[in-house]
């Protein structure tokens, strides 16, 4: 059963409005705990956390959508539970089963269906797993107990204003992370990368600051990066440095079925990027579950203004876009797979 109507998107900032219902498991002695839901509270945590002293955290972000028939599918699970036990595992953390945590997270958007908004609003989904071992001697050693938790937030845009061209400042000398760690999603990563984000924003009036350490891109505080133009996607080959995106992924794959030739490159520099900039059918994007696909209009290099093409929202990056939101809401095919449909009890 469906529920056959959906409540708007909240007005309210991303990621600020919580579903009514969680689900928690817990790990210790090596065992996991039967998996439990109920509504979303506080948890208790001694002062001593590992988590609170040694970051022994990983998260992912994905979204349930609602379609135009009325049906809420998950996008790309299968893909999501892979990189959070990759991460877990590179953190030392205990790995999920994939059948529990897919289990975890269907749960959850089964419990609330009645919260995921209608389009283009979604409902945004936040497994963690953290850390609990109460002791500040463990600098050294992995936490013996953990938490895995799902909670779900129903969202609209993530940018303000909604689709518009971006402004991207370019920091050319500090990478966004350690380079070994940049491909866990951990938010150790993410508050290494807000002081530069937050002066670039109060300085430059930039939105995101692509991070290029050496004139070697990799990618934003909080998405991957693409060049887009008519017959065209290129972005940066995958390494240890920076988030192995999902949407990223996804979008490469939608634009080789829509006739793109898909270029990651082992070296994008800026120089290229000025250069790719300088055409007037050149276009840029930020790729994320959050940002979907957000065009950028404006890159700051060195304190100077450069416009992406013509500035605008371009016409293959809207393109892009709605392949994977089409996709989302099951308004087209789904010949990959991707999607997960989900039913109450």
């Amino acid at each position: 059963m469906t529920t056959p109507s959906a409540p708007p998107a909240p007005n309210a900032p991303f990621g600020s409005v919580f579903a009514s219902t969680m689900v928690v498991a817990g790990w210790s002695d090596g065992e996991w705990e039967e998996p439990r839901l109920g509504p979303v509270e506080p948890f208790s945590l001694h002062p001593a956390t590992h988590v609170l002293h040694y970051g022994s955290a990983c998260f992912e972000g994905l979204k349930a959508h609602r379609g135009t028939d009325g049906v809420v599918r998950v996008f790309r699970l299968d893909a999501h539970v892979r990189r959070m036990r990759t991460s877990a595992e590179i953190l030392m953390l205990p790995v999920p089963p994939a059948e529990m945590l897919t289990r975890m997270v269907l749960d959850v958007v089964a419990a609330c269906l009645d919260e995921v908004p209608a389009a283009p609003g979604s409902l945004y989904l936040r497994p963690t797993l953290i850390g609990t071992v109460p002791n500040i001697g463990a600098a050294a050693v992995p936490s013996t107990r953990a938490l895995l938790y799902v909670i779900a937030s129903p969202v609209g845009d993530y940018f303000a204003g909604g689709v518009r061209p971006l402004k991207l400042a370019l920091e050319t000398v500090r990478p966004r992370t350690t380079p070994q760690f940049g491909m866990v999603k951990s938010g150790a990563n993410y508050v290494m990368a807000l002081g530069p984000t937050m002066r670039a924003k109060q300085e430059l009036g930039a939105d995101q600051v692509l991070f290029a350490p050496g004139g070697i891109i990799q990618e934003t505080g909080a998405a991957n990066f693409l060049m887009i133009d008519p017959h065209h996607v290129i972005t940066p080959a995958l390494n240890e440095a920076f988030l192995h995106g999902v949407t990223r992924d996804s979008v490469l794959t939608l634009a080789a079925d829509l006739g793109y030739e898909v270029d990651q490159r082992d070296k994008l520099t800026v120089d290229d990027l000025v250069d790719w900039a300088s055409h007037n059918d050149a276009e840029a994007a930020l790729s994320g579950t959050a940002a979907v696909l957000a065009a950028v209009g404006t890159l700051v290099l060195d304190g100077e203004e450069l416009a992406v093409g013509t500035g605008g929202v371009g016409d293959h990056t809207l393109r892009l876009r709605k392949a994977l939101t089409d996709l989302h809401i099951g308004e087209t095919d789904d010949p990959h797979g991707w999607l997960t449909p989900v039913t109450s009890g």
